[in-house]
């Protein structure tokens, strides 16, 4: 059965734009079909400080993949592309893939939270996702996109990107 996922992707090392372009083909071979990519913004790290502003996107995609399954599909992926785990949390990256929402699901496992637990934190989450779900319901905080935009106290740039 088709499942609505939502992701968010996010580059800043290398060629982001190719990184983003890359990342979202390889999420419609191997994923799903790509319904809806946001427009692509540029934002200021979050949590780390670098001299390289990200470039942040989400994407709506039609899946058949189980949760578990998807975030070994999105790691695969994010390997591929050449990104590598190191110990620090936050960190420059060639690609990061997060699962933002999976339908209504709820899961609070040590490798694997969803809804994502610092989306409502984060604006460059938030205005991407805005922009192609503003009346999603968050199904732990029971508030829509739109409104988790507008309380959101993180004030870091996000803008569009040419």
């Amino acid at each position: 059965m088709m499942k609505i996922i939502f992701l968010g992707i996010g580059t800043n090392l290398g060629n982001r734009e190719k990184n983003l372009e890359q990342a979202v083909a390889r999420i419609g071979q191997s994923i799903g079909r790509v319904l809806i990519s946001s427009s692509i913004f540029q934002t200021e790290p979050w949590g780390f400080q670098s001299e390289k502003d990200f470039l942040n996107m989400a994407v709506k995609i039609e899946t058949e993949l189980a949760p578990h399954v998807l975030l070994e599909k999105i790691q695969a992926i994010e390997s591929v592309m050449g990104r590598v785990r190191g110990p620090e949390h936050f960190s420059s990256r060639l690609i990061d893939i997060d699962i933002l929402l999976y339908d209504d699901i709820i899961i609070d496992e040590e490798n694997l939270k969803i809804p994502h637990a610092l989306l409502q934190e984060r604006r460059f989450v938030l205005v991407p996702l805005c922009e192609i779900a503003h009346t999603l319901i968050h199904p732990v905080l029971k508030k829509t996109i739109e409104e988790l935009l507008e309380e959101c106290e993180d004030k870091g740039m996000v803008i569009k990107f040419r």
